[in-house]
């Protein structure tokens, strides 16, 4: 294997750990905790979180991860009868599907919603407890694909 898609697979399995990192930390206590809160305080801190996360760091990692995949994805097509391309291209399709797509097609909708919810409007707290069950639903979805997606990136490296 060439040392440059060793780099872009090295590149991608980090990437997409570090991203299950993150939706793991939401999944397992972020989301807990901000449940504790008042529904007002746990709303705000939730649209505070969804303007901190645009930042050049995770968009790298995000973005940079699915780049990576796309790229990775057309190697796997081209190269389909090399050895690990099988995993390669399920990796990259899980990362695109269930986390970026996930994100794009339900996470960042129910992040705008938010968003243009006043904490202190009569429709506030039905606003934020079905903003956290579906939100941290697909949350979940997000998480595992990207760890499984993780797990595929390095298996052709065995």
């Amino acid at each position: 294997m060439e040392k440059w898609l060793i780099f872009l697979i090295v590149f991608a399995a980090l990437g997409s750990g570090l991203i299950a990192g993150v939706f793991f930390a939401f999944s397992s206590f972020v989301m807990q905790a901000l449940g504790r809160l008042p529904p007002a305080d746990g709303l705000r801190a939730m649209q505070a979180i969804n303007v901190t996360v645009i930042n050049p760091a995770f968009f790298a990692a995000f973005f940079g991860t699915a780049i990576v995949s796309l790229v990775l994805l057309g190697i796997a097509v081209l190269q389909w009868n090399e050895r690990g391309t099988a995993h390669l291209l399920g990796a990259a399709l899980l990362y695109l599907v269930g986390s970026l797509g996930v994100t794009m097609l339900f996470n960042v909708p129910l992040n705008r919603a938010l968003a243009a919810t006043d904490a202190h409007s009569t429709d506030a707290v039905r606003i934020w407890r079905h903003y956290q069950l579906h939100w941290t639903r697909w949350n979940h979805v997000r998480a595992v694909a990207a760890l499984i997606s993780s797990a595929l990136f390095i298996h052709p490296l065995w």
